[in-house]
C-alpha cells in the first residue's frame, strides 16, 4: 500500500511539472475488457477487482490536471459470454473536465459477462472523441484476451491513425503471455501485466507517456563524429502508416548546440533529414518524459559551379547523379553553390554538347569548384529551308549534337569550343546526294558565322 502512494504521488509531481511545459490539450480514453474472462485470478484478486482498484485511483490522481480529459468505454459487459454479442461496447462516460466520480462510480459497479470485441470497440472509439483542433487523442486498451469476434483490431487501429482521430493506441495486456505480444503490437504500444504489481507500475508508465512531455535533440554529425551540421529540414513520419507528424528545419541554440524539439512518445518514427541526397533513419521510438538524442551521420561540404567568363547560356544547369545508383539527385544552376553529403559524384553538365564529370570528390566543410569554359556562338543564316545536324568531331569520331530545321532565317545556337561539322540539305530538294558537309571551330567567347547556299 505504502509503494503504491509512493508512485502515485511521484506521478502526480512528474505530470504537474511536465503539464506547465505543455500546451495541448490531452484526451485519454480508457477501453476496459468487460468480458466474462477478467474474473480470472491475478494474485489474491481477481483481474477485474485489480483492474478496478487500480483504475479508480489513477483517474483520482489525474483529478486535478486540467489539460487531461477522461472518458471510460467498456467493452463486453452488457450480454453473457453464450450470446456472443459482437456488438456489445458502450461509451459509459464521456469526456468532461470533471467527469472524474463517474468514472469511478462506472468502474465500481461494473460486472464482467460477454466476449471480446476489440476492433468493434476501437471502431466505436473513434467517436468518442470531441472534434477539436490540436488536442491529444489517446486510448488506452486494458485487456485480458484476443480478439473474439473475427474484427482486425490491427487494421481498426491504423485507420484511426492515419484519419488523425487518436494516436498509436496503449494496450496493457493482463496475464498474457508472451505469445500474444505479437498479435497486439500492430495495434499500439504493447505493455504485460502479470501480477498487480507489475499492472500498478505499467498503468503509471502509460499514464505518463501518454501526458508528459518528451524532448529530443537531432545531433547531425560530420566527418569527425561532432553535431556541427545544421540548416536542413528534417521530416517525422509515422513508421507504420507514412503520416507527416513534424517538419522542422534543424538549427544549433545560442550554445552551438542541437536545439531542442518536443516530441510525442507513442509513434514509431522515420525521420528523413533532407540532405542532399536525403538520409532515412527508420524506426526510432522515444522515451516518454526524457531528453532523448538521436545521430544522424550527415557529413557534407559545398559544389561550386562556375562559367568562366561571360555566359552565353540563359539557364546552365547540371544534373547531379549518384554514380552508384544512377539516379538524378539533384539539378544545380551554375554560378551557384548548393551542400551535398560527403562522397562520390557524376555531373551532367547540359551545355551543347553535354560534358560528363566523374568522380567528382565532396571534402568535409570544403568547397569543390568545377569550372567550364565560356562557350561560343554558331550563327547559321539561310534563305530557304534547311535540315540541318551539328556533329562534334572528336578524335575523328563525330557525335550528334544537335538538329535544326531552318526556314529562311538566322539561328544562333550556343556551342561549347571545339571541332565541329555542319550536315546539311535544301528541304525543298528531295534528292538525299544533295547533303552537304562543312566543318568548322567554336573558340571561347567568340561567334562563328555560316551562310547556306
Amino acid at each position: 500500500m505504502y509503494k503504491s502512494k509512493k508512485i502515485l504521488t511521484l506521478l502526480f509531481f512528474l505530470i504537474t511539472g511536465f503539464a506547465q511545459a505543455q500546451t495541448p490539450k490531452t484526451r485519454i480514453l480508457f477501453v476496459l475488457d468487460g468480458s466474462g474472462s477478467m474474473y480470472a485470478k491475478m494474485g489474491v484478486d481477481n483481474r477485474i477487482t485489480v483492474a478496478k482498484r487500480l483504475l479508480s485511483r489513477m483517474v483520482d490522481s489525474l483529478k486535478y490536471q486540467d489539460e487531461v480529459e477522461l472518458a471510460l468505454r467498456v467493452y463486453g459487459h452488457q450480454s453473457i459470454k453464450t450470446d456472443r454479442n459482437c456488438k456489445d461496447t458502450r461509451l459509459e462516460v464521456p469526456f468532461s473536465q470533471s467527469n472524474h466520480a463517474a468514472i469511478k462510480e462506472k468502474i465500481k459497479n461494473l460486472r464482467p459477462k460477454g466476449t471480446t470485441l476489440i476492433a468493434y470497440s476501437l471502431q466505436e472509439a473513434a467517436y468518442d472523441f470531441p472534434k477539436s483542433p490540436g488536442v491529444r487523442n489517446i486510448i488506452i486498451l486494458i485487456t485480458d484476451g484476443i480478439e473474439e469476434c473475427d474484427g482486425d483490431p490491427c487494421a481498426v487501429s491504423t485507420a484511426l491513425q492515419k484519419q488523425g482521430v487518436v494516436l498509436r493506441p496503449f494496450i496493457i495486456g493482463l496475464g498474457l503471455t508472451a505469445e500474444f505480444k505479437t498479435q497486439f503490437e500492430c495495434v499500439g504500444r504493447y505493455f504485460e501485466a502479470e501480477t498487480e504489481d507489475d499492472f500498478e507500475e505499467v498503468l503509471n508508465v502509460v499514464i505518463s507517456q501518454a501526458i508528459n512531455n518528451t524532448s529530443a535533440q537531432i545531433n547531425l554529425l560530420d566527418n569527425y563524429g561532432k553535431p556541427t551540421e545544421t540548416d536542413v529540414n528534417m521530416t517525422f513520419t509515422d513508421a507504420k502508416t507514412g503520416k507527416t507528424l513534424y517538419n522542422y528545419v534543424h538549427t544549433l541554440n545560442y550554445r552551438g548546440n542541437p536545439d531542442t524539439l518536443y516530441i510525442d512518445p507513442s509513434y514509431r518514427y522515420n525521420i528523413k533529414v533532407h540532405t542532399t541526397p536525403p538520409i532515412i533513419q527508420e524506426n526510432v521510438t522515444f522515451t516518454a518524459g526524457k531528453h532523448n538524442t538521436v545521430a544522424i551521420d550527415a557529413p557534407q561540404g559545398y559544389l561550386n559551379l562556375q562559367i568562366d567568363g561571360i555566359t552565353n547560356y540563359k539557364n546552365l544547369q547540371a544534373l547531379v547523379v549518384d554514380p552508384k545508383t544512377k539516379q538524378i539527385i539533384n539539378v544545380q544552376d551554375f554560378n551557384d553553390k548548393q551542400k551535398y553529403l560527403v562522397g562520390k559524384y557524376t555531373l551532367e553538365i547540359l551545355t551543347l554538347p553535354r560534358i560528363t564529370q566523374e568522380q567528382i570528390d565532396i571534402y568535409q566543410d570544403k568547397t569543390t569548384t568545377l569550372q567550364v569554359q565560356q562557350p561560343g556562338k554558331l550563327n547559321i543564316v539561310t534563305r530557304g529551308n534547311y535540315v540541318i545536324s551539328v556533329f562534334q568531331i572528336k578524335k575523328g569520331i563525330t557525335y550528334l549534337v544537335k538538329n535544326l530545321s531552318l526556314t529562311g532565317n538566322q539561328n544562333i545556337t550556343v556551342l561549347q569550343p571545339g571541332t565541329y561539322q555542319l550536315t546539311y540539305r535544301d528541304a525543298s530538294v528531295k534528292e538525299t546526294l544533295t547533303t552537304k558537309t562543312t566543318e568548322f571551330t567554336i573558340k571561347s567567347g567568340e561567334m562563328k558565322h555560316i551562310t547556306l547556299k
